[in-house]
């Protein structure tokens, strides 16, 4: 008889597992995903104490517990974060927890390498597998800024998206709703641009914009200064380039510009001052978009 055990220092981790789900969405292709990765594999859960844990010859085994893996797993991890930072920041937006959240994850794995995943031959995991990173709880408590998105924001999304007024109704519980600008451009602290084409490099050149505007949910007066992982092929840019904040709560906002062929790519766009690290994925993918409204 042997039993399970619990190892510590396993590295590389953590990585992307097989069963993870992956993007782009195919009801909202237009706003990145998934958002965040978080614990899945292996997790020691509540379980039903009259359901059988495991079969041992003939005896049905039962516990309190089991380990188990998956999304739903992984999910509780999250939520529970959400809760903490509802509790220590009692005014923030869902919008603001899940930027928080997004925005202070982890790219890198414990050997200080990126994360990988396991499903693709364990080379750097993308944004469409990895979201924006690793759930961090600490670090998403303190994040500098914040991609906040109000219900006006989403309406215009779902007008963009060519939902019905009674759809639209359905969801937002109100039945005034204004769909005078729609926008695909979400309020999001991610980026994903889609090129058709085949990568020829004869073919001229695409161009996508994004308009971001964040909120500054630190200590007052401070300067942020924006950096972009090079994405090989495509010249990304970011305007402006320096954002300074007076005051907490500030809101300012900046463009950020892809261009380049139609071939795959990705990388990060980040926002540093002299405490805060706010990072957001950027993937340029050829992916066919096929999706129903």
């Amino acid at each position: 008889m042997s039993f399970k055990i619990t190892t510590f220092g396993t590295k590389p981790a953590p990585s992307v597992d097989v069963y993870s789900s992956r993007g782009p969405s195919n009801s909202c292709p237009f706003v990145l995903k998934p958002d965040i990765t978080a614990p899945g594999t292996s997790i020691l859960a509540a379980w039903p104490p009259n359901l059988e844990v495991a079969l041992f010859g003939s005896q049905n085994l039962f516990s309190n517990f089991n380990l188990l893996t998956g999304t739903s797993m992984a999910c509780p991890h999250v939520a529970g974060v959400g809760a903490l930072l509802k509790g220590t920041h009692p005014d923030w937006s869902p919008a603001a927890i899940r930027s928080a959240i997004m925005t202070t994850s982890d790219i890198f794995d414990n050997t200080k390498k990126l994360i990988k995943d396991i499903a693709d031959d364990y080379k750097p995991a993308s944004p469409l597998a990895l979201g924006s990173g690793h759930v961090n709880p600490n670090d998403a408590l303190d994040p500098g800024l914040v991609y906040d998105v109000g219900v006006q924001d989403y309406v215009n999304l779902l007008c963009a998206l060519n939902f019905t007024q009674q759809n639209i109704t359905i969801i937002t519980r109100s039945s005034s709703n204004n769909c005078s600008k729609p926008s695909l451009d979400l309020n999001y602290p991610s980026f994903i641009a889609f090129f058709s084409g085949n990568g020829s490099s004869n073919e001229s050149r695409v161009i996508w914009e994004f308009q971001r505007t964040v909120t500054n949910v630190g200590e007052g007066q401070t300067i942020y200064n924006a950096s972009v992982t090079p994405i090989k092929g495509f010249n990304v840019s970011i305007t402006p380039s320096k954002l300074v904040f007076k005051e907490k709560n500030e809101k300012l906002s900046y463009k950020l510009r892809i261009e380049g062929p139609s071939i795959e790519g990705f990388g990060y766009l980040t926002w540093t001052d002299v405490k805060h690290v706010v990072r957001s994925p950027i993937v340029v993918t050829t992916t066919t978009l096929n999706f129903n409204f």
